[in-house]
Order: C-alpha cells, then structure tokens, then sequence
C-alpha cells in the first residue's frame, strides 16, 4: 500500500476527477486481483479430526479399551471409548475457530460500492473495485476498500471498529498544494469497513483486498496462534508421567509373580487389569464434565463459553486487558457538567434514573437558570439528530438517532424538561451551517414565530470565544472582559482534564439582509461549555475492585486521547498515582524488549491501533502472565484470539471478534468476567480434588500388587476384583467430586502461577501418603483374615472391601485441601453422596449376589471380618488426620 501510495499520490489522486476508464480497470484487476480478504491455508477436515486421536494418552486409552474388551469387560470399554470420542470431537471443533472468523470478517465488507468509470457513476459489486478507482460515498455507506478522499462535504466517518474511538472521525479532503508524501494525513483517509455517518464524498482507491487495514487484520488473525491451556499442558504431563510408571511396575509385578510360580495366564491377566485400573482414564472425562458444568453455571450468568478449557484458563488470568468503549462504559456520549452564565454546573441521574441539575452542591431546575437553559436549548437546535418512534415500548422510552455528540446534547435537554418538538416548532431552520475540520463550528440559522432571527453555534470552545465579542450573564448580555475569557478557558481545561468532551455554544441576533452573509459567524454572544463523557458502566468499578482483590491487574487499551484515557481509568480505579500511561506512538519507538519491560507498570495504553493491541498481548504474556482480552470490534480480534482467554461482546460485538473469542459476555458487562474468573478458579479446584482422590487411590492400587509380590505374599485381588475397584471408586464418585460448590474463599487469594505445578502445595505428598496407607491398610486386612481363616478367597473379599471402604471414605477427605475429614459438610454436595452410596451398593452386590460371586471370586464376610476390614478402613483418615495435624504444626 505503502508503495502504491508513493506513486498515486501526488500524480494520480489529484488529477483523477474522472476516474477510471473500464479498460484501465479490467488492467489493475488483473494486476492486483480482487478486492477481497483472503482465507488462510486451509486443512481438511478429516486431518484435523484425526490429529485429536494421536495424543499418548489418548492411544494407551484406545489399549485400554482394547484390552477391555478382550477381557469380557464392555461397559468399561465403551466407556473409554466415549471418553476418546468427546475430547476429539472437542478438539476438532476448536480446530475450526479461525475458518470462521475470516468467514465473519469477509462479511463485514462492503457487499457493493459505486464508483466513477469513463465519467459514469456505476454500482458494481464490492470486490470488483481496484486501485485508482474513483468511488462515490454518503451517509449509511461502507467504505470499500482505503481510499484518499479527494473531495469531502461535512464528511464524517465511524472508525470504531479499527480504532476504538465511540466519536465519528471528521474527514477532509488531500490538499491540492501539497507536494510530498507527508501531503497525506489521517484525516485524509478512509479505511475498508469504516461506516460514513454524515455528508457526501470522493476518494480515489489507493489500496485494496488484503493490503488494505481490514486485511493487515484478516492476516494478524491467521498468524496469531491458539495455545494450549496451561490446564491441558499440566494434564498432558501428567497422563504421560503416570502412564509411564504404571506400566513398568504392572509389568515388574507380573514378572515377579510368574517368577515367584504363580499361573502365568493369571499373572499376565493380573498385570493388564492392574494396568487398566491405574491408568487415569476417568482423567479426561472428568476435566471435561467439570469445565461443561462451569459453562452451564456461566450461561446462568451470562457469559457464554465458547471452548470448554477458557473457564479453566480464566480462573488463573493475572491481566485482563480490557477495550474501554463499550466495555467499561457504556459507550453512549452523556453530557455531564456545564458551564454558563458563569456557574458551574453537574448534571447526573439519580435512583429513580431521573436528571438532577447541581449548582454549588445544591438541586437547580433547568427554568430557574436562564443561561443554562438557553445552553440545553441550542444543544436541540444546532444539530441534525431526530427522535425515533419506538412502538411496543413503554411511554417514556425515547431513542434519539444521529451523531453521538449531537445525540447526547438533546437527551441531556430533554431529560432536563425541554420539549423538542416544541423547540422545533417554535424555532423554524432558515438555513444550516454544516461542520467543517476548518471551522471548527456548526451553526442553524432559525426564524421564531415572531419573526426574529437567530444564529445559534455550537463547535470548539476557543473557536467559538474567539467569535464572541459578549457573554450572557443571567438573562442579559455585556461585553466579554479579558479575565471572563480567561475563566471560560480555565473551566474547558478543568473539564478536558476530567476528561470529557467539551462544546462551546453562542448565538447571536440576525438582520434579514444578513441572511446569505459570509459573516453570520462573527460578533457572537458567548453561552456557555457543555462537558460530555462516555459514562463508565456503573457496575465495572466493582468488577475491577474484585479483580485487584483477586489479585487481577486490570488494564484499558483504548484509542481515545491519553488525558482521556487516564481519567476514565482513574474514576474506574484502574488507573492509580505512580501508575504508566502508554500511547501508540510510543509503542512505535519502543522494541519489543522494552514494551516488556514497562508492561508491569502500565495500567493505561491509548491511541492504539490494531498492531499495538496484538504487541501489548504478546509482551505480557513473555512476561509469564495469563493474559485474558475482551473486545468488541474487529480491531480486538488479532488480540482477542491471540490471549490465552478471549472475551467478546455479544450485544455490541462483531462476529469476527465472537468467532475469534473462547467466551462471549451475553450482557456486555464487565462484571460477568469476575464471575467467570470465580468459576473458573472453583473448577480448577475440583480438577485438583479429584486428582488428589484418584491418584492416591490408583498409589494404593498398584502398591498393593507390588509390596505383595515384594513380600512373596499371593496376589491380594484377583483381576476381575481390581477391574470393580476401578468401577466402583474411579467411576461416579469421582465425577461427583468434580460437582463441589466452590470455597467461599476462592476469590481472596491471588492468582496462581502460570508455571505452577498441578501438585503444588504439597499436592503431591499428600497423595503419596495416602496411597501409601490406602496400600498398607489392604494388604493388613488381607494378612490378617489370612492367617485367622486359612482361605484365601475370604482374605482377598476382606481385601477388597478395604480398599474400597478406604477409598470412599478418602473421597469425603477431598472436598477441602484445607480442613481435614471430621471439619467439612459432607452433605454439600448430594451427587457425591448419592455416588458414594451407589458404590457400597456395587461392593454388597458383588459379595452377596449368587451369580456375583462366581465371576468376581469373592465370598460372602462374617461380622468379625467385616469389623476388620472396616475398622482397618477407618483407620486410615484417623492416621492421616494426625499426620496433617503434625505437618500444619511444623
């Protein structure tokens, strides 16, 4: 674009009025193809579904399942295989994310434009455009393709969705003087997708399809990558690690068991069970379920996710880099302060969300004032926005159309009680003024219903002082002092510092042969300043309170003005003393290194383009951060989906940055992210319960097998009896574990560390140690009843039951990592009870039905011996308990 612009610019821009001829067209669409957004390479479908299934862990779980089957063992086969088939599919629909997002962005692009060629205006389809083209644009048109404008009538556009900005950019004309590629200003430019809001134009196409911003975007979305959770890496270790060690004692035990003389075919079997039962399978399905129940419990709080881990990954964000328009306000232009008749004045809604007028502290009525009622008024009449009919809504509902600064200036009067449609009626146009980057002003000449004229302005303030020669005190003019200047100047910059908006308005008489005057413009009488702000959302200074309680950095990336930006962000507590605040141009003469090296300090980051967002993502998270992003426009989705959790608008949002996005917040409110980082640190929680139980129980497993055959002891549990351990403990009552209310206090601790351990915390000592004493316990009750009964098949159900007894009891000790068996509600989660009393169900069944026995090789236990392996399994939290008690001591 660059290139092409060094050669148009000066040459061709200016001179081409006519246009292109239809030859000349059909030659630069040749050379630079057609005006559309190219998809990235794409990968078919059948590839990237069997990419899922090459995954360690998920090939020894199709051995398992396998080795199932051959075992007469269906049910546990199939199940294993459901569990291969979900997170497959889960992965294969994530793999599809970015097809849909430039499906999404392509849509957004003009579907037709018209353009000037051999001298005719001509409408033809969008991507048929080409460099030199002269195109022809109005109110309510989409940009085509980045034009330089050539000719601009009151010309306003809204770049919102590139820059940020909630204003409409005036636009103007390239100079016809200029000589160098500096010629060429912003201001001078139009951007593919931009909405024109207001006037009429000519721009000669300089870039199009993907040389164009839009398509700088469409190419950043392509490259920029989607990472794993640090969930799925830690999972992902994990599986490897543990899949590993079961395997290679499973085979020593076997070894040791054909070596010691036991039946080969028994030992081999035995091996493969044990195998079976200590691989985590349950590990994925239960990840998944709990992460699905935290997308249900987000949904109720509306926030939709989009990519089941993103709740996970949420739950441990240390920055939320947040966009400011429409996200953390409202993105409606309010006006909240004015000044005239040399008072000062707040408007604000109270509780029953009607205007309330302060002056000095104390409630005003708009009537009272005249100055400042004649402020309100000039705000209805200089201006073009309308009142729209809203039929099915209630009686005071109003919806204003227009440009947002005009829009805010009649709600502002129509809430303070002046009728427009009286205004209108009373006050008749004569004639308009339209607003020019000149001028600087906008003015209505408007004839009364007693046939007087006035001129009613309202543009920048210094403009509009500088054409004042009088000032309206109360309801009469005088000549406008030096130091009444001087305090109307100092009260815009106390406003601008707010950072608000401020419009200067002035009227002046008007004789009847002055209507046609070049002049009308001058000898203005000065009324006031109106300061006008985009309201941050009420609940947002809670939500980023919550955030930096949960030790959360908050951080706006915006496009406003810097002075803006940091005042916004300081009303929202983001922004504190000592704090950075960082512009784009900045960011342009910083290299990577040194953005990373000021980030941590940064609270603030304005006048930002698209490339900027996409660098401040990146720098945080070299810095080791857990970066989520929320956007709305298409100029957050490069960094929308290069975060580690994305988050789009669903109302204001665009389906780029909805496709782009691993959540949607449904009421676009700032306040549901920190519902969802308590969601996603409750699920993280539970994934750490349930390790915690099914890792100590499957210790206990494979110990029990390797110290027997270490003591020369007969294998405790037959194979068939290992495989209804793995049934009844790894089954339901895991999954129910992953079902646990979160801890009230989840959202006082800061978050943890992007690097940290699953086991952290001493994670992994505690699961040694109880599977050490889970082990202990069956192979004393297996001993014991062996040398009181002589049988073997007693001492081995008396095994059994232990090891069962011992691991649902140990799943009550996993609700809390902090209070031990005897301090937790047992009853706050009825899915694990319920479970739990299934699996002692299971375990009576396979011990006392007839046709149970034979398959299973147990035999129905006496009192005594059910006393000993009971006891012996209550044993075990009592000798852990004092263990824990030791260890929080020390």
């Amino acid at each position: 674009m660059e290139a092409l612009k060094r050669t148009l610019v000066f040459d061709d821009i200016k001179e081409n009025i006519y246009g292109l001829t239809e030859s000349d067209a059909a030659k630069n669409l040749d050379i630079y193809g057609k005006n559309v957004l190219k998809e990235g390479k794409k990968k078919s479908w059948l590839k990237a579904l069997l990419s899922q299934f090459t995954d360690l862990m998920i090939i020894i779980l199709i051995v398992s399942s396998v080795i199932s089957f051959f075992m007469g063992e269906n049910s546990e086969g199939i199940a294993i295989l459901v569990i291969i088939i979900l997170n497959g599919l889960l992965g294969f629909f994530q793999e599809m994310r970015t097809e849909k997002a430039m499906k999404a962005l392509m849509s957004m692009a003009a579907p037709h434009a018209r353009v000037i060629r051999d001298g005719i205006t001509k409408d033809i389809p969008a991507d048929m455009v080409v460099p030199k083209d002269l195109i022809v644009i109005e109110a309510g048109d989409r940009v085509p393709a980045d034009s330089v404008i050539i000719e601009a009538n009151s010309l306003f556009v809204d770049e919102s969705m590139l820059t940020g900005e909630s204003v409409p950019a005036s636009k103007s004309e390239i100079s016809r003087r200029a000589h160098k590629q500096d010629g060429i200003a912003n201001t001078n430019l139009l951007y593919m997708g931009s909405m024109v809001t207001n006037g009429t134009g000519k721009a000669v196409v300089v870039a199009t399809g993907m040389d164009t911003e839009m398509g700088k975007i469409a190419d950043m979305i392509v490259t920029a990558g989607v990472q794993e959770t640090p969930l799925q890496k830690r999972l992902e270790k994990l599986g490897e690690i543990i899949v590993t060690l079961c395997l290679i004692i499973c085979a020593v035990v076997a070894l040791m068991g054909i070596l010691r003389g036991e039946p080969i075919v028994q030992m081999l079997l035995g091996g493969i069970s044990l195998a079976v039962a200590a691989v985590p399978e349950g590990l994925p399905a239960v990840v998944t379920i709990a992460l699905a129940i935290g997308v249900r419990r987000m949904v109720q709080r509306n926030a939709l996710i989009r990519r089941l881990p993103a709740v996970e990954t949420l739950g441990c964000a240390t920055v939320i880099c947040s966009d400011k328009t429409g996200t953390l306000t409202e993105n409606r232009m309010t006006v909240v302060s004015a000044y005239a008749g040399k008072n000062l004045y707040t408007l604000e809604k109270n509780s029953k969300n009607r205007m309330v007028i302060l002056s000095k502290g104390k409630e005003i009525r708009a009537e009272k004032a005249f100055a400042l009622r004649l402020l309100l008024k000039t705000g209805v009449i200089c201006g073009n926005a309308r009142l729209a009919e809203i039929k099915g809504k209630k009686k005071d509902a109003l919806d204003i159309e227009g440009d947002p600064t005009e829009v805010a200036l009649v709600r502002a009067a129509i809430d303070s009680g002046i009728d427009k449609n009286a205004v209108d009626s009373y006050y008749s146009r004569v004639r308009e003024i339209p607003f020019d980057s000149d001028r600087k002003l906008m003015s209505v000449l408007c004839s009364t219903n007693k046939g007087e004229l006035f001129l009613f302005t309202k543009g920048a303030p210094e403009v509009i002082l500088e054409r004042s020669n009088k000032i309206l005190i109360g309801d009469y003019e005088r000549e406008m002092t030096f130091d009444e200047r001087d305090n109307v100047m100092k009260e815009c910059r106390k406003m601008t510092a707010m950072g608000l908006r401020v419009i200067g308005c002035a009227y002046r008489t008007v004789e009847k042969s002055q209507v046609r005057s070049d002049r009308l413009e001058e000898k203005l009488v000065f009324i006031g300043l109106s300061g006008m702000t985009d309201p941050p959302r009420k609940e947002a200074l809670e939500a980023v309170y919550r955030c930096r309680k949960a030790g959360i950095k908050t951080v706006m990336i915006t496009g406003d003005h810097k002075e803006t930006a940091k005042a916004i962000a300081s009303t929202l507590d983001i922004y504190r003393d000592g704090d950075h605040v960082l512009t784009g141009s900045e960011m342009d003469q910083m290299t990577d290194n040194q953005l990373e090296n000021v980030c941590n300090k940064t609270t603030v980051y304005a006048r930002v383009y698209p490339r900027h967002k996409l660098r401040i993502v990146r720098a945080y998270r070299r810095k080791g951060h857990i970066v989520a992003m929320t956007g709305d426009g298409v100029n957050d989705a490069p960094a929308v989906k290069d975060a580690d959790i994305g988050i789009a608008m669903g109302k204001s949002g665009t389906d780029v940055t909805r496709q782009s996005a691993a959540m949607i917040i449904m009421d676009d409110n700032f306040s549901s992210i920190v519902a969802a980082v308590e969601e996603g640190r409750n699920i993280y929680s539970n994934i750490r319960k349930f390790i915690r139980y099914l890792l100590s129980c499957n210790v206990g497993e494979v110990l029990t097998m390797f110290l027997a055959s270490l003591m020369g002891l007969p294998i405790p549990l037959l194979p068939a009896q290992i495989l209804i351990v793995n049934l009844a403990t790894d089954g339901l009552p895991a999954i129910a574990l992953g079902l646990e209310p979160g801890e009230p206090e989840i959202m006082n601790k800061p978050p943890r560390s992007p690097n940290e351990s699953i086991f952290a915390h001493g994670l992994s000592g505690v699961i040694t140690i109880r599977g050490i004493l889970i082990a202990l316990s069956t192979l004393a009750s297996f001993f014991i009843v062996f040398a009181s009964s002589k049988n073997l098949a007693i001492a081995r159900t008396s095994a059994l039951v232990t090891m069962v007894l011992s691991q649902l009891i140990h799943v009550f000790e996993c609700k809390s990592e902090n209070r031990g068996l005897f301090e937790i509600n047992i009853f706050s989660n009825m899915y694990l009870l319920l479970a739990v009393i299934s699996s002692v169900i299971m375990l009576l069944g396979v011990i006392y039905l007839p046709f149970m026995i034979p398959v299973f090789g147990t035999v129905p236990l006496k009192s005594h011996e059910w006393m000993i392996s009971g006891g012996i399994s209550l044993l075990v939290p009592i000798i852990f308990g004092i263990w824990r008690d030791v260890k929080n001591k020390r």
